[in-house]
């Protein structure tokens, strides 16, 4: 039997006690057909018993649009500009919050955005009942990536609330559930960006792509974080390994997907960067699939952490002055770069992690290494808004030090962020989801970046 159309809720956010000037949505996945938001709210505005929540996208686009109201004594329309919905004040009955619904079909279309929406607002006094209609067209021909729900005045109140939702009508036909459901011409494709369960209606074959969260940077004069493992059947695979094989998963049977988070970057003491968390594929009669997390970045004289991809290696101030990168898995990533002083030891340099599709590069003379580059996905990326970047599981690059005129490792193609030589500034942290390594810190207590979480996708034939 096919499975329904998906509506996953990607965020809520509720207000907390003192209050809250807006609500806002910010990165939203660019990973769904179209969004909905449902909000509940009251306000601090006394002059009105409900009063309109002014939305933006991306900033301030230019919007029409018209509005068809009814309350207890009167029907009419007016026009609607950023008054998209509407909600309860402080001089509303006690303890009530209004109940609105927005739709927005072809969030990520080029083309201006069309938006509707419902509002239903309440009061025990009939004339201060209100249901509205709103619909109209906001000028913006950019994918929307943030909403912000701000009242005309005033500030929400505590347990004012906004739920995001993700549509999507590519389950049908799925023979699975769990994840993002996506497709193409050939295949079904379940991607996840968080740890989930991954349930076949029907005895199947899948494809799988496994991407461990990214190692964090070490701090004070120290080595980007190694990519996170990576390893698929199709395409590429990571450490340039041989294509694992295709699995059979059982009808019935809950497997359990592991997105492993990124590694912490390091904020003090000179040490080395945290190894991000596995990604796996589990469940009865499974030999689990497992993808192992990056490696840390080295801090200042500490040993450099090995990974699914190695971290690259952190100043040494003991002759010969030589570090050598974390070592990747095979099969998944490759080796961090190593750090070598040089001038007899007066200019610390610093190794790039490694990635999954290249080792990271040596720090030397006066650059530190940049994060080996991750692995092209010419295959994965016939998901339709799967949000997987042409590459994922680059390595972090190494931090520098201006005041000695060392450069800074930039971060590899795939999610790797850039070490910065900025003195005491943190190095980048990389992007969620790519399994990309941190960016080394800078200098004297310059803090590690984050390593990036990872990513799973299963695929089967239609």
């Amino acid at each position: 039997m096919p499975t329904n159309p998906n509506m996953v809720a990607i965020q809520t956010v509720t207000v907390g006690s003192g209050g809250a000037a807006s609500i806002s949505f910010t990165s939203i996945p660019q990973t769904y057909t179209d969004l909905v938001v449902k909000v509940s709210t009251r306000d601090s505005r006394t002059s009105n018993q409900y009063g309109s929540l002014d939305v933006t996208f991306n900033g301030s686009p230019t919007y029409s649009g018209r509005i068809l109201y009814a309350d207890g004594s009167t029907v009419g329309s007016t026009t609607a500009t950023t008054n998209w919905l509407y909600g309860n004040t402080s001089i509303s009955t006690s303890n009530t919050f209004s109940n609105c619904e927005m739709y927005i079909p072809n969030y990520t279309s080029s083309n201006n955005k069309s938006i509707s929406s419902d509002v239903a607002v309440e009061h025990n006094a009939s004339s201060s009942n209100s249901l509205d209609l709103i619909a109209g067209l906001a000028t913006l021909t950019s994918a929307i990536t943030s909403i912000t729900i701000t009242p005309s005045s005033g500030t929400l109140s505590q347990y004012s609330t906004a739920t995001l939702y993700g549509v999507t009508s590519a389950g049908y036909g799925a023979k699975a559930t769990g994840g993002i459901i996506s497709q193409d011409a050939n295949y079904l494709y379940h991607t996840f960006f968080n740890t989930g369960t991954f349930t076949p209606s029907a005895n199947i074959t899948c494809d799988y792509l496994v991407v461990a969260g990214g190692g964090g940077a070490g701090d004070d004069y120290a080595g980007g974080g190694g990519a996170g493992g990576l390893r698929s059947t199709v395409g590429n695979t990571g450490g340039g390994g041989s294509l694992e094989s295709a699995v059979a998963f059982t009808s019935g049977t809950a497997y359990t997907i592991t997105v492993g988070a990124g590694g912490a970057g390091v904020t003090s003491g000179g040490l080395t960067g945290n190894v991000g968390s596995n990604s796996s594929i589990a469940g009865s009669g499974l030999t689990t699939i497992t993808s192992t997390g990056g490696g840390g970045g080295g801090g200042i004289d500490k040993a450099v952490s090995n990974g699914g991809s190695g971290g690259g290696a952190g100043t040494s101030n003991t002759s010969p002055y030589t570090v050598a990168g974390g070592l990747g898995t095979a099969n998944q990533g490759y080796n961090g770069g190593s750090a070598t002083k040089v001038s007899g030891g007066s200019y610390p340099v610093e190794g790039g992690g490694g990635g999954a599709g290249a080792v990271g590069g040596n720090g030397g003379g006066t650059s530190s290494g940049n994060g080996g580059a991750g692995v092209l996905l010419t295959t994965w990326t016939t998901v339709t808004g799967a949000g997987v970047n042409s590459y994922l599981a680059g390595g972090g690059g190494g931090g520098g030090y201006a005041p000695y005129g060392i450069t800074a490792g930039t971060g590899g193609v795939g999610g790797g962020a850039n070490g910065t030589n900025v003195d005491g500034a943190a190095g980048a942290s990389a992007s969620a989801n790519t399994g990309g390594g941190g960016g080394g810190g800078a200098g004297n207590q310059g803090n590690g970046g984050n390593g990036g979480s990872g990513i799973v996708i299963v695929r089967y034939a239609k």
